[in-house]
């Protein structure tokens, strides 16, 4: 097969030779060199599948992406026809005879043995024009920094020619020098597969960029750790682009060692256009009435949300929250409020959370807006691990599905809370102050005081000085208003007690029951309520 395809080709070749080609010797050469080139890449592939024992269809590929190699291997095999020892050789055995000594075709498949497509293979060989020893160097340095599989490939791919003319020694230097300063040397593969722009500078060069980050205060820790989360930071940009975007941040009121923090916490800020992402982004704030205050609080708790889509990812939610009737300038509060909001998923995460508060919770539309512009951390709960079981526990307390929405248009934080810690507040308020369910419905904030320090202490004082408030003004006060109230409560139980008031004389506040005679009929009411509870309150077995 093989003599049946060169004696074609001689063929080809003579045909050619007939062929009128004018005046024109250039194109001669051309069409000579062309089928030279032609005959170099049939006798590589050959190579490459009797020697290397690799499939025809791979090492057809291959050979497409060595089209710089096979020029050199066809440059070098003319040449050797001027060295005595080939100078009997024809082209073909030239050609084959420097293939199978550049020791290419075993450093093929070492490669591929790497996990290197032959993209990546094509390409290495190309730009080392064929030199395996530098290639092998080359791969086990970076295979000792943790770059491994196809990264090798990738590294080449983008550093390109400039690795080849790189000492070893002076790559390492760099390497070192970040793990000086904190990036750890199992971390460094990962870096410089995606920052391969460091294996290009000179040490100064590195040694500049390192300290223009840690001069704002990063510790060695704050800077590996930035460096490993988004390696582009230290390479990518230049050092004037780098400065305008700190100086961009610092207008917002930081320092610079804020900055620092900031950038150690959410190093993808650096990778973000001026132009293109935070001009457009603050101008639709501003027109949602967020002041320059605000937006320093949104960047300081949430910085994601600066490098986030505007058109694609804020926008929407905006519009969604706009829908469900809330203003424009109560968008502005609840995004300085809680800017997490604007990094949750629109479909996953905010729309289920208010169709749940709708058709679960009791929410009416008409309050819908309220409750979420109040409390728009709810809508970072999960419904299957805190919402459903929360609302599930208050109706399993005999409150109906009506009354539970509107404790939430007038609480809504109260869906936030562990069911364990509002179990013993609830006990308490049944077994101990001897309350009606009616009382909590009425003023649902009373989950949110500590049952330790507030809510027990207090009744204490109710019960010595033999005074009795609602929920509302027993706890929604100072501990100096409260101790007002209370004196002017036992001061009023004293003057009925003596007499010297008539009964009907007695004038109680709007904002307060003196426990005379209402507290008996509470107490009365509430044990039949209580025999009812106590399958809901026991603990479970």
């Amino acid at each position: 097969m093989a003599a049946e395809r060169r004696k074609r080709r001689c063929f080809d070749i003579r045909g050619r030779k007939g062929q009128d080609f004018g005046n024109d010797p250039g194109e001669m050469i051309m069409r000579a060199i062309e089928i030279r080139r032609k005959v170099t890449l049939e006798i590589f592939i050959d190579v490459m599948i009797r020697k290397g024992k690799f499939g025809i269809t791979y090492s057809k590929n291959l050979g497409s992406k060595l089209g710089e190699f096979i020029d050199l291997v066809m440059i070098q095999a003319a040449a050797m026809k001027k060295v005595p020892e080939f100078s009997r050789f024809s082209f073909n055995a030239r050609v084959r005879k420097f293939i199978e000594e550049s020791n290419v075709v075993p450093l093929i498949r070492w490669l591929k043995h790497n996990s290197l497509s032959y993209p990546q293979i094509g390409r290495i060989i190309c730009i080392s024009k064929g030199d395996a020893q530098l290639i092998r160097e080359l791969v086990e340095w970076l295979k000792s920094i943790h770059v491994h599989g196809r990264n090798i490939g990738v590294v080449f791919m983008r550093v390109g020619e400039n690795i080849m003319r790189r000492n070893i020694e002076e790559m390492e230097e760099i390497v070192a020098y970040l793990e000086s300063k904190g990036v750890r040397r199992d971390w460094m593969g990962y870096v410089i597969s995606r920052c391969f722009e460091l294996l290009t500078f000179s040490m100064e060069e590195v040694k500049t960029r390192v300290s223009f980050y840690t001069n704002m205060g990063m510790n060695e820790q704050d800077f590996g750790t930035m460096v490993y989360d988004c390696p582009k930071v230290l390479g990518y940009y230049t050092l004037e682009e780098m400065k305008e975007k700190v100086n961009y941040l610092m207008d917002f009121g930081l320092s610079e060692k804020d900055v620092g923090r900031l950038l150690a916490f959410k190093p993808q800020l650096m990778v973000c256009g001026i132009e293109e992402r935070w001009k457009p982004l603050l101008k639709y704030l501003y027109y949602l009435g967020i002041d320059r205050d605000g937006m320093r609080r949104m960047l300081v708790i949430k910085p994601m949300v600066f490098c986030v889509d505007l058109e694609t990812t804020i926008v929407p939610k905006v519009r969604f929250l706009q829908d469900i009737g809330i203003k424009d300038d109560a968008i502005g509060r609840m995004l300085v409020k809680f800017p997490p909001l604007l990094t949750y998923s629109l479909y996953k995460k905010i729309r289920p959370v208010v169709v749940f508060l709708l058709t679960k919770a009791g929410v009416t539309q008409k309050d819908i807006g309220k409750v979420v512009a109040l409390a728009p951390e709810l809508l970072g709960c999960s419904i299957a691990h805190k919402l459903d079981g929360n609302v599930k526990y208050f109706l399993s307390l005999g409150i109906s599905l009506q009354q539970l929405g509107e404790m939430i248009a007038d609480f809504p934080m109260l869906l936030r809370y562990n069911v364990e810690l509002l179990r013993p507040k609830y006990r308490y308020l049944r077994r101990t102050m001897v309350r009606p369910l009616q009382d909590v419905i009425e003023f649902p904030r009373f989950f949110s005081y500590s049952l330790e320090d507030k809510i027990t202490p207090r009744h204490k004082i109710l019960i010595e000085n033999r005074v009795n408030f609602k929920l509302r003004y027993m706890l929604a006060s100072s501990d100096e208003e409260f101790d007002q109230r209370v004196k002017a409560a036992v001061e009023r139980r004293q003057r009925f007690e003596s007499g010297s008031v008539a009964p009907e004389a007695s004038t109680l506040s709007d904002s307060e029951d003196v426990a005379t005679s209402e507290a008996g009929t509470s107490f009365q009411s509430t044990h039949l309520e209580m025999a009812e509870e106590d399958q809901v309150l026991a603990p479970k077995s």
